[in-house]
């Protein structure tokens, strides 16, 4: 039995893909028992999710405090508590502050979600954590996501942190940018326009609460949006400088 918290996007879709294999118990605030049965799953009370032995918190980046705070008394020994945050540094540093020392931890950031992976998860990435749990069990959970045929890439919360302030962070601000730009499609376009216009599609689709919080507690983000806009204000003044000469 798995249970999980938050019924959100992703959680609908981690809850349809795990219910093929695995009852799974959700708890949600805001979504009916109908939707949840929907998905494979069945409602259930947080100190029922909580009992499972595998807990899974499909909760945004700047609630998993909290959330940590209000399931630690709830949780048994030995339970495997796996988040699945776009950062991994803080959640991780959270989960070991707030859990029961007897309560393993698995960091997760699947790189997928409900539209890429609607249909399948081949191929599709997922990062593993390794913090607070033994190697057999870890081992186990690793095969399983495998099985589903899923990329499964194993590395530190800094080394995920660092990197991802570029591929996913970075993206993100500049599909937000584009928008802000007011970018959109055009009848006269090429093919590298066509790929800003997709960039557009995937980040409009996320919440602006995910894309604050990826910026704001991954330490790298900043000085990534740094970079990059000193970068775009140097080939700015090489143009406006060649078009001087030219003048």
């Amino acid at each position: 039995m798995i249970g999980l918290m938050g019924f959100g996007r992703f959680g609908a879709l981690t809850a349809r893909y795990l219910a093929k294999d695995y009852p799974v118990q959700v708890f949600s605030r805001s979504q009916s028992p109908e939707d949840i049965a929907d998905s494979g799953a069945c409602a259930a009370t947080l100190a029922e999710v909580c009992r499972q032995p595998i807990l899974i918190l499909c909760v945004p980046i700047s609630a998993m405090p909290t959330t940590l705070r209000r399931i630690a008394p709830l949780l048994r020994p030995k339970t495997v508590v796996i988040d699945v945050c776009s950062v991994k540094i803080r959640p991780v540093q959270w989960m070991r502050e707030h859990l029961p020392p007897d309560v393993f931890i698995l960091g997760t950031h699947p790189m997928f979600g409900p539209d890429s992976a609607a249909d399948s998860l081949k191929g599709r990435k997922l990062v593993l954590c390794q913090e607070r749990m033994p190697d057999g069990l870890y081992r186990r959970i690793h095969r399983y996501l495998t099985d589903c045929e899923l990329e499964v890439i194993e590395t530190t919360p800094e080394d995920h942190d660092r990197q991802i302030a570029v591929s996913l962070s970075l993206t993100h601000f500049i599909g937000r940018s584009l928008s802000a730009f007011g970018a959109g499609k055009l009848k006269i376009d090429t093919e590298g326009y066509r790929r800003l216009v997709y960039t557009l599609g995937v980040v409009e689709h996320d919440t602006w609460q995910l894309f604050e919080d990826m910026h704001r507690y991954n330490p790298f983000a900043r000085q990534a949006r740094i970079d990059f806009m000193q970068a775009m204000h140097l080939i700015d003044e090489k143009l406006s400088a060649d078009a001087s000469t030219e003048d």
